[in-house]
């Protein structure tokens, strides 16, 4: 039996058993913002946003995440919540507030400067800052307040997306021990010798260790936290039920590898893509010529640098192809406060002039560099559109954009070329599969995707669409939802009393302060 949304909603139903569902990530799914004076509302580049919106317009609930629009406070209840999707609400958005100082150490400091180049292994050294951690420790902290808040009055659900909150699901069991938890780790999981340079490796570990459920992309990265528990902790590790017990609670831990929903890009691109189509060649001088296309955030794990450098090398080696097509490069600015994306950025675009310079015609430059944001629909246009994608992740969890340029072709053409350190490389084995650091076979990889003959691109694409559409985004949700909601009939516990936010924004702010605090300090006693 297919997973739809609707088969999704009947899971929710009878697996949760009336409790609530509360998603918490750092990135919200709906940002608003000023623009010309007037408010509107975007959707934030990223896969994680992209994934868990359909399944929570199916499930409905909760979702807590950083309010980081510059117009999202005025569009909020003073309790921070607000419905969403803005134009058909059929869930709550919970924005929590940071300071500066918060975002600085927690998010861009130990967040993307120690775990992720911790967990990616493509040779950029991590930071550790003891300021990060604290403020890492102390953002986790007020999530789990903001969680607790909306999960009054009854059982809930809590499920914790990634690697911003690898302290919160133990600050949770310590204060509800009746919740359910649940988090899904979307980067990779390294091995024990790298993640145990970390200073704070076993607090990480013994956070991640309150939840009920852990799951990962592929079996590979369980393994690799099993590994690293069991070197790490006192604690008894179960390789048959791939389970760990400490301080009696049993957290399981599974892969459950993402995916997209298969019947957006219907939705995205409209009745009148073609229009668009044209009016886009025409903007950026592409003639009628084939595209490939790349679509990122600015990130060094996504080896934009090296397809670059396999595209100018495929110019060496067939001059023949000049004029013959333009690689189309989206890459959404990402963490800009970083010096390294910085440095990404202008190694990218110098990158882009240079082989603009070294084999440009009259007529004709290669690369088109578009360092912007870019929406759904535009994005999906760019699949719809393009003779290959091209995905060249140095190392990636899944890498939703191989599985969204496969969901886009209905017309079973277009090549993948995608990157062997990919999870999605384990589904999507029909793609033209790369090494990344190898420049010769990049480059061999985008010629095939230039040339190769239709009714092979044809055989190749009708398998990975049926992959993707078997393996859905709601089968991902609906697996997940259906192993931890064997846990909820069992909660039996009562609520910890937690501070409920001020009824009037303007009562004395002080005294929910210090509640607040009070309430963190319990946490605390209570070995968290």
């Amino acid at each position: 039996m297919a997973w739809t949304k609707e088969r999704l909603e009947e899971v929710a139903q009878t697996r949760l058993g009336g409790a609530k569902l509360i998603v918490v990530a750092n990135r919200e799914p709906y940002i608003h913002r000023y623009r010309d004076g007037e408010i509107e509302w975007i959707r934030p580049a990223g896969g994680l946003t992209t994934a868990l919106d359909p399944v929570m317009r199916a499930c409905g609930g909760v979702w807590v995440a950083h309010g980081s629009g510059d117009a999202d406070a005025e569009v909020c209840d003073k309790n921070g919540r607000v419905g969403v999707p803005p134009d058909d609400p059929s869930y709550a958005l919970r924005r929590v507030w940071l300071s500066k100082n918060d975002e600085e150490g927690y998010y861009y400091g130990f967040s993307n400067s120690t775990l992720w180049p911790l967990c990616h292994q493509v040779y950029c050294r991590p930071t550790f800052d003891p300021a990060n951690w604290e403020a890492y420790r102390k953002v986790n902290e007020t999530f789990a307040a903001a969680v607790l808040e909306e999960a009054q009055g009854g059982p809930a659900l809590v499920f914790v997306q990634d690697y911003h909150f690898a302290l919160l699901p133990k600050l949770l069991k310590a204060a509800r021990p009746d919740l359910v938890v649940a988090q899904f780790w979307h980067i990779p999981w390294p091995n024990p010798e790298t993640f145990l340079v970390c200073p704070w490796a076993k607090e990480l570990l013994d956070g991640m260790l309150g939840n009920d459920l852990l799951g990962f992309h592929t079996q590979y990265h369980c393994n690799n936290f099993l590994d690293t528990v069991d070197r790490t902790l006192e604690c008894r590790v179960d390789r048959e039920k791939f389970a760990v017990a400490r301080g009696g609670l049993e957290t399981s831990v599974r892969p459950f590898p993402i995916s997209v929903d298969p019947d957006l890009p219907k939705q995205y691109l409209g009745d009148n893509w073609e229009k668009r189509a044209r009016a886009l060649r025409k903007k950026h001088r592409l003639a009628d010529r084939p595209l490939l296309v790349g679509v990122d955030r600015v990130d060094y794990t996504k080896g934009i640098p090296e397809r670059l450098r396999a595209l100018d090398r495929l110019l060496v080696q067939h001059p023949e192809m000049k004029e013959k097509f333009h690689f189309l490069q989206v890459g959404a600015p990402s963490r800009t406060h970083l010096e390294t994306y910085r440095d990404l950025t202008e190694e990218v675009q110098t990158l882009a002039d240079q082989i603009n310079w070294t084999h440009k015609t009259d007529h004709w430059q290669p690369v088109v560099f578009l360092n912007e944001h870019q929406g759904p629909e535009d994005v999906t246009l760019l699949y719809r559109m393009a003779a290959g994608c091209v995905v060249s992740s140095l190392h990636d969890g899944m890498n939703l954009v191989a599985k969204e340029f496969v969901a886009a072709r209905d017309d079973e053409r277009g090549v993948l070329v995608l990157s062997k350190f990919t999870g999605a490389a384990k589904e999507l084995t029909d793609a033209v599969l790369v090494n990344p650091f190898d420049v010769d076979e990049m480059a061999a990889g985008l010629y095939s995707a230039l040339t190769m003959a239709a009714d092979e691109q044809e055989r190749r694409m009708r398998r990975m669409r049926a992959k993707v559409q078997d393996n859905n985004i709601y089968r991902w949700a609906g697996m997940l939802l259906s192993e931890v909601g064997k846990l909820v009939p069992e909660t039996a516990a009562k609520p910890m009393p937690v501070p409920a936010p001020p009824a009037n924004p303007a009562i004395d702010q002080v005294e929910v302060r210090i509640a607040r605090e009070n309430f963190i300090t319990a946490m605390r006693l209570a070995g968290c």
